[in-house]
Protein backbone atom coordinates (compact mmCIF):
# COMPACT_ATOMS: atom_id res chain seq x y z
CA UNK A 1 0.00 0.00 0.00
CA UNK A 2 2.41 2.40 0.98
CA UNK A 3 5.01 1.65 -1.84
CA UNK A 4 1.72 2.39 -4.25
CA UNK A 5 0.98 5.54 -2.66
CA UNK A 6 5.22 6.44 -3.20
CA UNK A 7 4.54 5.43 -6.91
CA UNK A 8 1.64 7.72 -7.45
CA UNK A 9 2.79 10.55 -5.85
CA UNK A 10 6.14 10.34 -7.91
CA UNK A 11 5.13 9.58 -11.33
CA UNK A 12 3.11 12.76 -10.87
CA UNK A 13 5.91 14.60 -9.61
CA UNK A 14 8.59 13.79 -12.61
CA UNK A 15 6.14 14.21 -15.27
CA UNK A 16 7.96 15.88 -17.90
CA UNK A 17 7.35 19.29 -18.79
CA UNK A 18 6.15 19.95 -14.95
CA UNK A 19 8.03 21.30 -12.23
CA UNK A 20 7.22 22.04 -8.60
CA UNK A 21 6.09 25.99 -6.99
CA UNK A 22 8.53 26.48 -3.83
CA UNK A 23 5.87 28.48 -1.60
CA UNK A 24 6.75 27.25 1.81
CA UNK A 25 8.63 30.79 3.15
CA UNK A 26 8.48 30.06 6.97
CA UNK A 27 6.72 33.36 8.30
CA UNK A 28 9.82 35.09 8.98
CA UNK A 29 11.03 34.59 5.76
CA UNK A 30 7.82 36.21 3.79
CA UNK A 31 8.03 38.67 6.24
CA UNK A 32 11.42 40.11 4.63
CA UNK A 33 9.95 39.89 0.78
CA UNK A 34 6.82 41.47 1.82
CA UNK A 35 8.64 44.69 3.42
CA UNK A 36 10.32 44.78 0.10
CA UNK A 37 7.14 45.82 -1.46
CA UNK A 38 6.47 47.51 2.00
CA UNK A 39 3.49 44.76 2.39
CA UNK A 40 2.42 44.27 5.87
CA UNK A 41 2.98 39.98 6.88
CA UNK A 42 -0.33 39.26 8.39
CA UNK A 43 -1.99 35.65 8.56
CA UNK A 44 -4.50 37.44 6.29
CA UNK A 45 -1.61 38.77 3.57
CA UNK A 46 0.27 35.88 3.50
CA UNK A 47 -2.75 34.05 2.94
CA UNK A 48 -4.43 36.15 0.24
CA UNK A 49 -0.66 36.09 -1.44
CA UNK A 50 -0.58 32.92 -1.43
CA UNK A 51 -4.21 32.12 -2.72
CA UNK A 52 -3.04 33.72 -5.74
CA UNK A 53 -0.06 31.82 -6.93
CA UNK A 54 -2.52 28.55 -6.20
CA UNK A 55 -5.42 30.27 -8.28
CA UNK A 56 -3.61 31.04 -10.93
CA UNK A 57 -5.47 29.85 -14.29
CA UNK A 58 -3.60 27.14 -16.28
CA UNK A 59 -0.78 26.30 -14.00
CA UNK A 60 -1.66 23.00 -13.45
CA UNK A 61 0.11 22.52 -17.27
CA UNK A 62 3.03 23.43 -15.95
CA UNK A 63 3.41 22.61 -12.18
CA UNK A 64 2.85 19.37 -10.98
CA UNK A 65 3.19 20.00 -7.30
CA UNK A 66 3.84 22.52 -4.59
CA UNK A 67 5.48 23.11 -1.33
CA UNK A 68 3.71 25.02 1.05
CA UNK A 69 4.25 26.17 4.46
CA UNK A 70 2.42 24.97 8.04
CA UNK A 71 0.08 27.99 7.90
CA UNK A 72 -0.98 27.43 4.40
CA UNK A 73 -1.93 24.13 4.73
CA UNK A 74 -4.32 24.96 7.20
CA UNK A 75 -5.76 28.02 5.33
CA UNK A 76 -8.38 28.32 3.30
CA UNK A 77 -9.56 30.02 0.10
CA UNK A 78 -11.90 32.82 -0.45
CA UNK A 79 -14.89 30.51 -1.03
CA UNK A 80 -13.79 28.01 1.90
CA UNK A 81 -11.57 25.23 0.69
CA UNK A 82 -8.84 24.08 2.04
CA UNK A 83 -5.67 25.06 0.13
CA UNK A 84 -4.37 21.33 -0.63
CA UNK A 85 -8.05 20.53 -1.20
CA UNK A 86 -7.89 22.92 -4.04
CA UNK A 87 -4.44 21.72 -5.34
CA UNK A 88 -5.89 18.39 -5.79
CA UNK A 89 -8.87 19.58 -7.17
CA UNK A 90 -6.75 21.41 -9.67
CA UNK A 91 -4.66 18.14 -10.68
CA UNK A 92 -1.49 19.58 -8.53
CA UNK A 93 -0.51 17.64 -5.87
CA UNK A 94 0.08 19.41 -2.31
CA UNK A 95 3.67 18.97 -0.14
CA UNK A 96 5.24 20.84 2.99
CA UNK A 97 8.16 21.86 4.38
CA UNK A 98 9.14 20.07 7.73
CA UNK A 99 12.07 20.89 8.65
CA UNK A 100 12.37 23.22 11.45
CA UNK A 101 15.40 25.57 10.10
CA UNK A 102 18.88 26.04 10.85
CA UNK A 103 21.11 25.78 13.98
CA UNK A 104 25.03 26.13 14.78
CA UNK A 105 26.34 22.78 14.52
CA UNK A 106 28.93 22.90 17.11
CA UNK A 107 32.56 22.07 16.78
CA UNK A 108 32.43 23.62 13.15
CA UNK A 109 33.09 27.02 11.64
CA UNK A 110 30.06 28.36 11.98
CA UNK A 111 28.41 26.03 9.89
CA UNK A 112 24.53 24.78 10.16
CA UNK A 113 22.37 21.76 10.53
CA UNK A 114 19.11 21.49 10.03
CA UNK A 115 16.55 20.69 12.82
CA UNK A 116 13.12 18.80 13.09
CA UNK A 117 13.74 15.21 13.62
CA UNK A 118 12.28 15.00 16.69
CA UNK A 119 8.13 14.36 16.40
CA UNK A 120 8.68 14.15 12.82
CA UNK A 121 6.82 10.75 12.24
CA UNK A 122 4.01 12.41 14.35
CA UNK A 123 4.33 15.65 12.34
CA UNK A 124 3.89 13.62 9.10
CA UNK A 125 1.00 11.74 10.07
CA UNK A 126 -0.71 14.74 10.74
CA UNK A 127 0.47 16.75 7.15
CA UNK A 128 -0.66 13.50 5.39
CA UNK A 129 -4.12 13.60 6.78
CA UNK A 130 -4.67 17.45 5.77
CA UNK A 131 -3.90 16.49 2.45
CA UNK A 132 0.10 16.77 1.75
CA UNK A 133 1.26 14.03 -0.35
CA UNK A 134 4.92 15.15 -0.34
CA UNK A 135 7.84 16.76 1.66
CA UNK A 136 10.52 18.94 1.52
CA UNK A 137 14.07 19.25 4.06
CA UNK A 138 16.33 21.32 3.40
CA UNK A 139 20.67 21.29 3.98
CA UNK A 140 22.81 24.80 3.66
CA UNK A 141 26.46 24.52 2.81
CA UNK A 142 28.15 27.92 2.84
CA UNK A 143 31.63 28.26 0.54
CA UNK A 144 34.59 29.87 1.81
CA UNK A 145 38.64 28.76 3.05
CA UNK A 146 37.27 26.69 5.28
CA UNK A 147 34.26 25.41 4.42
CA UNK A 148 31.90 22.70 3.96
CA UNK A 149 33.82 20.74 6.42
CA UNK A 150 33.95 17.15 7.13
CA UNK A 151 31.58 17.31 9.67
CA UNK A 152 29.17 19.30 8.43
CA UNK A 153 28.87 17.26 4.85
CA UNK A 154 28.51 14.05 7.08
CA UNK A 155 25.98 15.31 9.39
CA UNK A 156 23.90 16.89 7.18
CA UNK A 157 23.77 13.54 4.85
CA UNK A 158 22.82 11.75 8.18
CA UNK A 159 19.96 14.08 9.06
CA UNK A 160 18.45 14.43 5.11
CA UNK A 161 18.72 10.69 4.96
CA UNK A 162 17.02 9.91 8.38
CA UNK A 163 13.69 12.49 7.19
CA UNK A 164 13.91 10.64 4.15
CA UNK A 165 13.46 7.42 5.59
CA UNK A 166 10.52 8.47 7.86
CA UNK A 167 8.66 10.32 4.54
CA UNK A 168 8.45 6.38 2.72
CA UNK A 169 7.64 4.77 5.60
CA UNK A 170 4.52 6.82 6.28
CA UNK A 171 3.99 6.67 2.55
CA UNK A 172 4.85 10.55 1.72
CA UNK A 173 7.83 11.31 -0.84
CA UNK A 174 10.69 13.03 0.20
CA UNK A 175 12.19 16.43 -1.51
CA UNK A 176 15.72 15.74 -0.39
CA UNK A 177 17.34 19.28 -0.96
CA UNK A 178 21.14 19.85 -0.67
CA UNK A 179 21.62 23.41 -0.84
CA UNK A 180 25.38 24.58 -1.96
CA UNK A 181 24.82 28.42 -1.30
CA UNK A 182 25.80 30.77 -4.10
CA UNK A 183 26.83 33.24 -1.63
CA UNK A 184 30.23 34.07 -1.71
CA UNK A 185 33.05 34.59 -4.23
CA UNK A 186 34.07 31.16 -5.23
CA UNK A 187 34.24 29.68 -8.35
CA UNK A 188 32.68 27.20 -10.23
CA UNK A 189 35.16 25.20 -10.14
CA UNK A 190 35.37 25.37 -6.10
CA UNK A 191 31.54 24.84 -6.31
CA UNK A 192 31.89 21.52 -8.59
CA UNK A 193 33.92 20.26 -5.92
CA UNK A 194 31.76 20.95 -3.29
CA UNK A 195 28.90 19.48 -4.54
CA UNK A 196 30.17 16.65 -5.82
CA UNK A 197 31.36 16.41 -2.01
CA UNK A 198 27.85 16.64 -0.60
CA UNK A 199 25.92 14.54 -3.46
CA UNK A 200 28.53 11.94 -2.52
CA UNK A 201 27.72 11.68 1.22
CA UNK A 202 24.22 12.33 0.55
CA UNK A 203 23.87 9.17 -1.49
CA UNK A 204 25.58 7.39 1.21
CA UNK A 205 23.61 7.63 3.81
CA UNK A 206 20.24 7.35 2.03
CA UNK A 207 21.99 4.28 0.73
CA UNK A 208 22.64 2.97 4.50
CA UNK A 209 19.20 4.38 5.81
CA UNK A 210 17.38 2.08 3.04
CA UNK A 211 15.90 5.00 1.46
CA UNK A 212 14.12 3.42 -2.07
CA UNK A 213 15.91 6.50 -4.53
CA UNK A 214 12.77 5.25 -7.25
CA UNK A 215 10.89 7.19 -4.78
CA UNK A 216 12.58 10.45 -4.37
CA UNK A 217 12.63 14.05 -5.78
CA UNK A 218 16.97 15.28 -5.59
CA UNK A 219 16.17 19.07 -5.02
CA UNK A 220 20.15 20.29 -5.75
CA UNK A 221 21.85 23.79 -6.27
CA UNK A 222 23.01 24.33 -9.62
CA UNK A 223 26.71 24.49 -9.96
CA UNK A 224 27.67 27.93 -10.14
CA UNK A 225 30.01 30.58 -9.66
CA UNK A 226 29.55 32.38 -6.57
CA UNK A 227 27.64 36.00 -6.69
CA UNK A 228 30.70 38.30 -6.16
CA UNK A 229 32.69 36.03 -7.94
CA UNK A 230 34.72 38.25 -10.07
CA UNK A 231 34.46 35.75 -13.30
CA UNK A 232 30.61 34.87 -13.80
CA UNK A 233 30.30 31.36 -15.44
CA UNK A 234 28.97 31.26 -18.55
CA UNK A 235 24.86 29.35 -19.17
CA UNK A 236 26.98 26.87 -21.07
CA UNK A 237 29.56 26.78 -18.00
CA UNK A 238 27.12 26.21 -15.90
CA UNK A 239 25.10 23.58 -17.66
CA UNK A 240 28.70 21.59 -18.42
CA UNK A 241 29.80 21.37 -14.86
CA UNK A 242 26.23 20.69 -13.04
CA UNK A 243 26.02 17.52 -15.70
CA UNK A 244 29.26 16.37 -14.89
CA UNK A 245 28.96 16.54 -11.13
CA UNK A 246 25.34 14.97 -11.49
CA UNK A 247 26.43 12.10 -13.86
CA UNK A 248 29.61 11.18 -10.98
CA UNK A 249 26.48 11.19 -7.83
CA UNK A 250 23.34 10.77 -8.93
CA UNK A 251 22.10 7.38 -9.01
CA UNK A 252 19.71 6.39 -12.44
CA UNK A 253 17.16 4.85 -9.56
CA UNK A 254 16.53 8.51 -8.99
CA UNK A 255 13.30 9.32 -11.17
CA UNK A 256 13.85 13.58 -11.18
CA UNK A 257 15.87 16.24 -10.36
CA UNK A 258 14.21 19.50 -9.57
CA UNK A 259 16.96 22.24 -8.95
CA UNK A 260 15.99 25.39 -7.00
CA UNK A 261 17.13 28.54 -8.14
CA UNK A 262 19.72 29.75 -5.26
CA UNK A 263 19.41 33.67 -5.48
CA UNK A 264 20.08 33.18 -9.78
CA UNK A 265 17.20 35.78 -11.46
CA UNK A 266 14.51 34.45 -13.42
CA UNK A 267 15.68 34.73 -16.63
CA UNK A 268 19.11 33.01 -15.42
CA UNK A 269 17.26 30.16 -13.58
CA UNK A 270 15.15 29.14 -16.52
CA UNK A 271 18.38 30.16 -19.29
CA UNK A 272 20.51 27.38 -17.38
CA UNK A 273 17.43 25.32 -16.98
CA UNK A 274 17.01 24.78 -20.68
CA UNK A 275 20.83 24.59 -21.30
CA UNK A 276 20.87 21.38 -19.03
CA UNK A 277 18.23 19.85 -21.00
CA UNK A 278 19.66 21.07 -24.39
CA UNK A 279 23.09 19.05 -22.89
CA UNK A 280 21.69 15.93 -21.67
CA UNK A 281 18.35 14.88 -23.64
CA UNK A 282 19.42 11.14 -22.78
CA UNK A 283 20.26 11.56 -19.50
CA UNK A 284 18.37 8.78 -17.15
CA UNK A 285 16.85 11.03 -14.86
CA UNK A 286 13.76 13.87 -15.24
CA UNK A 287 15.40 17.48 -15.11
CA UNK A 288 13.16 20.25 -13.89
CA UNK A 289 12.62 23.07 -11.23
CA UNK A 290 11.60 23.31 -7.96
CA UNK A 291 11.60 27.44 -7.73
CA UNK A 292 10.33 29.99 -5.57
CA UNK A 293 11.87 33.58 -5.75
CA UNK A 294 12.41 32.78 -9.69
CA UNK A 295 8.91 32.16 -9.96
CA UNK A 296 7.37 34.37 -7.26
CA UNK A 297 9.73 37.59 -7.44
CA UNK A 298 7.74 38.85 -10.66
CA UNK A 299 3.87 38.43 -9.75
CA UNK A 300 4.94 39.33 -5.86
CA UNK A 301 6.43 42.72 -7.36
CA UNK A 302 3.16 43.54 -9.31
CA UNK A 303 0.84 42.12 -6.47
CA UNK A 304 1.92 44.44 -4.17
CA UNK A 305 -0.27 43.60 -1.41
CA UNK A 306 -2.76 45.23 -3.84
CA UNK A 307 -6.10 43.62 -4.95
CA UNK A 308 -6.10 45.34 -7.92
CA UNK A 309 -3.32 44.09 -8.93
CA UNK A 310 -4.10 40.10 -8.98
CA UNK A 311 -5.22 39.75 -12.07
CA UNK A 312 -1.55 41.08 -13.96
CA UNK A 313 0.35 39.16 -11.05
CA UNK A 314 -1.14 36.21 -12.04
CA UNK A 315 -0.56 36.98 -15.69
CA UNK A 316 3.16 37.22 -15.31
CA UNK A 317 2.90 33.89 -12.76
CA UNK A 318 1.78 31.89 -15.44
CA UNK A 319 4.08 33.14 -17.86
CA UNK A 320 7.00 32.01 -15.72
CA UNK A 321 5.75 28.95 -14.72
CA UNK A 322 5.47 28.41 -18.81
CA UNK A 323 8.91 29.24 -19.88
CA UNK A 324 10.45 26.96 -16.90
CA UNK A 325 8.19 24.61 -18.17
CA UNK A 326 9.67 24.63 -21.77
CA UNK A 327 12.70 25.08 -20.38
CA UNK A 328 12.74 21.61 -18.73
CA UNK A 329 11.60 20.29 -21.81
CA UNK A 330 15.27 22.41 -23.55
CA UNK A 331 12.71 24.10 -25.99
CA UNK A 332 13.12 27.46 -23.84
CA UNK A 333 14.75 30.69 -25.85
CA UNK A 334 16.02 33.77 -24.24
CA UNK A 335 14.17 35.98 -27.23
CA UNK A 336 11.05 34.46 -25.57
CA UNK A 337 11.08 36.90 -22.91
CA UNK A 338 11.09 39.83 -25.06
CA UNK A 339 7.76 38.24 -27.04
CA UNK A 340 5.65 37.57 -23.52
CA UNK A 341 3.95 40.26 -22.46
CA UNK A 342 4.49 41.17 -18.55
CA UNK A 343 2.76 44.06 -18.63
Amino acid sequence: MITKELETTITKLSTRGKGILAADESVATITKRFAAIQVESTEETRRTYRELLITTPGIEEFIAGIILFEETLNQKTSDGIFFPEKLKQLGILPGIKVDKGLVLLENTDEEQVTQGLDGLTERLIAYKNKGACFAKWRAVYAINKKTPGRLAIKTNAEVLARYAAACQVNGIVPIVEPEVLIDGDHTIELCAQVSERVLHAVFNALYKHKVQLEYIVLKPSMVISGKTCPIKATTEQVAKSTIAILRRTVPAAVPTINFLSGGQSPEEATANLNAMNTLAAHQPWNISFSYARALQDPPMKIWHGDKKNTQAAQKIFYQRTKLNSLASLGDYNATMEKEMSFA
